[in-house]
């Protein structure tokens, strides 16, 4: 049977409504998964760069079981809270001065410009007050001078035995990942009592729940363990 002319009419046009539909619900499905992208853009840039890295850039984990969250401290019956990164245990140099960084992107709650290193009386009579464990207060005076950043996560990091902190930083102070923020140093320590700038470290601690309250990063892990997890949320090998 031959189709007269007007059938062929209409058989072109429901094709042509059929690609159009088709095409405008495909164009509708990469519409949708555009604007979900888009929306997560905007969350990662209210929040800053995603994810974490080391406060020293080029940095690699600590080795020594001594610069890792949970080595025993004798001299305040307890133990490390965080990461320490010195010459020879970093993978970069770390003299006096080297720059520290913003491990994400987060608001400032603690930055210590006005620090005053103790005196070596009071450092003595500090040391002889934390014999037998140290409280908070008595934790920060021991940390140096300081850094904290609270993170959208949650998490707080914290940066101490800083020489100096970038000029402009504040409590309030909204920093991105792999911003400058300070200087490695050796404040809250012997040395620096005596006015020396040798021994200069980086000490980086991650809280969740509450610097010295809540739970530090390795918390009751074991050496290996606690390189594994650190390696996971900081994206190091």
């Amino acid at each position: 049977m031959r189709l007269k002319p007007g059938w062929y009419v209409l058989l072109l046009t429901a094709l042509y409504a059929l690609v159009v539909t088709l095409a405008w619900q495909q164009d509708r499905r990469t519409l949708h998964a555009l604007r979900g992208e888009l929306v997560a853009l905007e969350t990662d840039r209210a929040r800053g760069p995603g994810g974490y890295t080391l406060p020293l850039p080029g940095a690699c984990l600590p080795k020594n079981p001594d610069h890792l969250p949970g080595a025993l401290r004798p001299y305040r019956n307890g133990v490390s809270y965080g990461f320490i990164f010195t010459e020879g245990d970093a993978c970069v140099p770390v003299p006096y001065g080297t720059g520290v960084v913003a491990a994400a992107g987060g608001t400032v709650i603690k930055a210590e410009q006005a620090y005053t290193e103790l005196s070596p009386e009071a450092f003595a009579e500090l040391l002889q007050a934390v014999a037998e464990g140290a409280s908070p207060e008595q934790m920060d005076a021991l940390r140096g001078r300081e850094v904290w950043i609270r993170h959208p996560d949650g998490r707080i990091t914290v940066y101490g035995h800083l020489a100096g902190l970038a000029p402009n930083l504040r409590e309030g102070t909204v920093v991105h990942k792999g911003q400058w923020i300070g200087y490695v140093g050796n404040s809250g320590t012997s040395l620096a009592v005596e006015g020396r700038t040798s021994g200069a470290r980086l000490l980086f601690e991650v809280w969740t729940g509450g610097v010295d309250t809540g739970s530090y990063l390795g918390e009751g892990l074991e050496p290996e363990a606690i390189l594994e997890e650190a390696a996971r949320l900081f994206a190091v090998p």
